[in-house]
């Protein structure tokens, strides 16, 4: 059996790494690492939670058509998951989680128009609580979240799914997309 692939996108501060982290403690999971030109964070490694490479080395991926799918961010880096790494999951006889934004989306449905989408968002004011609540922004960088945010709610047709994850309510969240998950993998049985 190949892995059912899901795609749960969702804006900043709406809780999908959260609701991913829930999912891993129900399904046996194998989450798609996209690769980024973006610096690597404290705490973070390669493969966790991507792949870091240069602007240089993506840019030659993208000549040598490496990848499923890219997109240039808001922030001036690209983000792409190569078709090694979705082959890497779907080989895998795990749930294929992958989280990406409408953009990759998007491109993901174009080239896959049976891979389901779940949203996840929450009110705007509790995004922005959210985000603020990180260690280290600035309000240029909360204003820059919340613009982008402004412009992934004008994508909302392309998902499948809509959950909202309200302050307080993760299990419940986290319910709400494992049952719509296991529909799906029931389906495909």
């Amino acid at each position: 059996m190949q892995a059912k692939l899901i795609i749960i996108s969702g804006p900043s501060g709406a809780g999908e790494d959260s609701i991913i982290n829930g999912l891993e403690k129900i399904f046996s999971i194998e989450r798609v690492v996209t690769t980024t030109t973006r610096d690597m964070r404290p705490g973070e490694a390669v493969g966790q939670p991507y792949y870091f490479v240069t602007r240089a080395e993506f840019e030659l991926g993208i000549k040598e058509k490496k990848f499923f799918e890219f997109t240039k961010h808001y922030n001036d880096n690209y983000y792409g998951v190569t078709l090694e790494e979705i082959e890497r999951v779907r080989r895998s006889d795990k749930v294929g989680i992958w989280k990406i934004d409408y953009k990759g989306v998007i491109q993901a449905k174009e080239l896959m128009p049976d891979i389901v989408a779940i949203f996840v968002n929450a009110p705007t004011d509790i995004l922005e609580k959210r985000i603020r609540g990180r260690s280290g922004v600035t309000d240029e960088y909360v204003a820059e979240r919340m613009a982008y945010t402004n412009e992934w709610l004008k994508h909302l047709d392309i998902y499948d799914y809509m959950v909202e994850n309200e302050e307080g309510k993760l299990a419940e969240t986290i319910a709400e997309v494992s049952g719509i998950i296991k529909r799906l993998t029931k389906n495909e049985a």
